[in-house]
């Protein structure tokens, strides 16, 4: 398969002849984004991605509170992957026809009130739907790491978005902490009302600290979505890398979803802050992003994805051999994480070279085949530990990569050229 970015004369020709502007970039932006705003960016990406997490390890005390059983608990978790789904396929391809500013800290404000929301729910079925605007609302991180992708020049993309996806990996691991000490300091209502500030906060800074970026294309709005859809079509390397995300992701939501109920139940007896602490084990894992970046840019995304599945894999047997030891869950927990997130990283460097006029179009079809998958893993993770117990879980989560390891060797010889 050929490389899909040519010379820049023949990317802007391309663009201008399928409508798309294509502005002046100085010289000294070869050098890429200063330092300071790949860091804001990381950071802006790790905290509001976050909320997305935050109710996972809160699921016990879900079932209390509302006294639900574990089935209709996880359903929140769903509920969120799911508007955060949708926010990617219907609000994410704005990011190629709107100024990107504008368009991140109206997301956040909506945002801010549907965690209040959430936060005063008087039922389920309330924290239900706010939850649901929530993930809808959040892909605002998905307008931002293609936004770090237009800046980084080709040599360098892979490490750039990688360092802003290690900064957003970091926000979903260490949420899962922060939710469970403060609910258990305090109430689980204190987590959605203590984001809902801090987004306030956040989207104050971002309005005032990010550059203004010039759409890089002209479509109206049902031309946009009709194009981001044909996308999947056009690019088989997209789909490719789509369906691998899916199957890892599922993986990830299945053990993340689950695991809460085996700590809080026997042997164990956790509680809640005991499951926020070990929820920081799979904080390591974030580490391997900026060296997915770099195996990105070096040619390794191939052998590294089939390694990255096999590692998932190999951490779900951990799991459900040592399903009595902390420290075997432990150590599955940072294997799952770092596999998860290579294949994520790797996927991101391939689709974002399919297209430098579409990459909110093609990070739109990406991201949400694949929260899609995770979605289906929390809701599939929850009805199999309802049927079985962790083995059942541990059992599910090591298909979905061993399916995804599997597809990689059916492919025919040119496609993985």
């Amino acid at each position: 398969m050929s490389q899909p970015d040519g010379p820049a004369e023949l990317a802007d020709s391309a663009a201008r002849a399928a409508g798309r502007a294509v502005p002046d970039v100085p010289d000294a932006a070869q050098a890429g984004p200063p330092r300071r705003l790949v860091v804001l960016l990381a950071v802006s990406c790790g905290l509001t991605v976050a909320n997305l997490y935050y109710a996972q390890p809160l699921l016990s005390e879900l079932r209390q509170s509302f006294h639900i059983g574990s089935v209709v608990a996880g359903s929140l978790v769903t509920a969120t992957q799911l508007g955060y789904a949708l926010g990617l396929l219907l609000i994410v391809p704005l990011g190629d026809v709107t100024e990107k500013r504008r368009l991140a800290t109206l997301l956040l404000s909506l945002t801010v009130g549907a965690l209040v929301l959430a936060g005063v729910a008087p039922d389920f079925a309330v924290l239900l739907a706010a939850s649901l605007v929530v993930g809808c609302t959040l892909t605002v991180a998905q307008i931002l790491v293609p936004f770090a992708a237009d800046l980084a020049p080709d040599a360098s993309r892979g490490r750039v978005v990688g360092q802003v996806m290690s900064g957003l990996l970091t926000g979903i691991l260490l949420s899962r902490t922060v939710g469970s000490v403060v609910a258990g300091a305090t109430s689980w209502r204190v987590v959605y009302l203590g984001s809902a500030a801090l987004m306030t906060v956040l989207t104050l800074v971002l309005r005032s600290a990010l550059p203004p970026r010039p759409p890089v294309a002209v479509l109206r709005y049902g031309a946009l979505l009709r194009s981001t859809v044909r996308l999947l079509g056009v690019h088989p390397a997209l789909r490719r890398r789509a369906l691998y995300q899916a199957a890892m992701f599922g993986a990830f939501s299945v053990f993340w979803t689950t695991i809460s109920f085996v700590l809080t139940a026997a042997p164990f007896h956790y509680r809640q802050w005991q499951v926020g602490l070990f929820a920081l084990a799979g904080a390591g894992g974030a580490l391997i992003a900026p060296l997915a970046g770099r195996w990105a840019d070096r040619g390794l995304v191939r052998p590294m994805t089939a390694a990255a599945f096999v590692a998932a894999a190999v951490a779900f047997g951990v799991a459900g051999v040592g399903r009595h030891s902390v420290l075997a869950l432990g150590a599955a927990a940072v294997l799952l994480d770092m596999a998860v997130q290579t294949t994520l990283i790797l996927g991101q460097h391939v689709v974002y070279q399919l297209d430098g006029g579409a990459r909110a179009r093609l990070n739109s079809a990406f991201m949400a085949t694949f929260f899609v998958g995770g979605a289906v893993g929390s809701q599939a993770g929850s009805a199999a530990y309802h049927l079985g117990g962790w083995p059942y879980a541990a059992a599910l989560g090591a298909a979905l990569p061993l399916l995804a390891l599997a597809t990689t060797f059916r492919r025919p010889p040119a496609a993985r050229t």
